[in-house]
């Protein structure tokens, strides 16, 4: 097994700061848009976000929730090990607004696909929006692409793109691994 870094440190925070003024020129004040992190992963990317956002850009308040997708997916009784669901956090109103999911890797589309059936037990979103800082271009199973995205790889065959962050992996750091 082989790896090699496709983002450092800094080029993610670049990144960061691109798709932070990308949401800007879109969104203006966020008043009728929140950010939905998909869990598990595309919580850091979202709470990063938000965070540049209101410290970096000065958008006085940003809603950002979390959203669970474990069992809205349509692989999730396929599993030979039980699933682990994660917590979702949405304690907002996504009626009428204009929501952005935010994960870290779309690779096949099947949890944006997922994530778009569970987030209608919030409420009918007036539009959705995807924000990823991966694009695994050449692995989609679904007609889905992101509207904002940091850097698209070419991954094949049975190449894993690998995100860390430094709140779940002690760094920032994207790898290419090749198993």
């Amino acid at each position: 097994m082989s790896q090699k870094i496709l983002l450092s440190a800094k080029e993610i925070e670049i990144i960061l700061h691109r798709l932070a003024c990308q949401l800007i020129e879109n969104h203006q004040k966020f008043e009728e848009t929140v950010l939905v992190g998909i869990q598990p992963r595309g919580i850091f990317l979202a709470e990063r976000i938000q965070k540049l956002l209101q410290e970096e850009y000065h958008i006085k308040e940003v809603k950002t929730g979390r959203l669970d997708i474990t069992f809205y997916r349509d692989d999730f009784r396929r599993s030979t090990r039980p699933l682990e669901a994660n917590k979702t956090k949405i304690d907002f109103l996504v009626e009428n607004k204009r929501v952005v999911f935010i994960d870290d890797v779309l690779y096949t589309g099947r949890s944006i696909r997922s994530a778009l059936t569970a987030i209608q037990s919030f409420g009918r979103p007036k539009t959705i929006e995807l924000l990823t800082l991966i694009d695994r271009r050449f692995s989609r199973h679904l007609p889905i692409q992101p509207d904002y995205n940091g850097r698209k790889v070419d991954a094949i065959n049975e190449e894993k793109v690998k995100v860390n962050w430094v709140e779940n992996a002690g760094e920032d750091c994207v790898y290419l691994i090749n198993q």
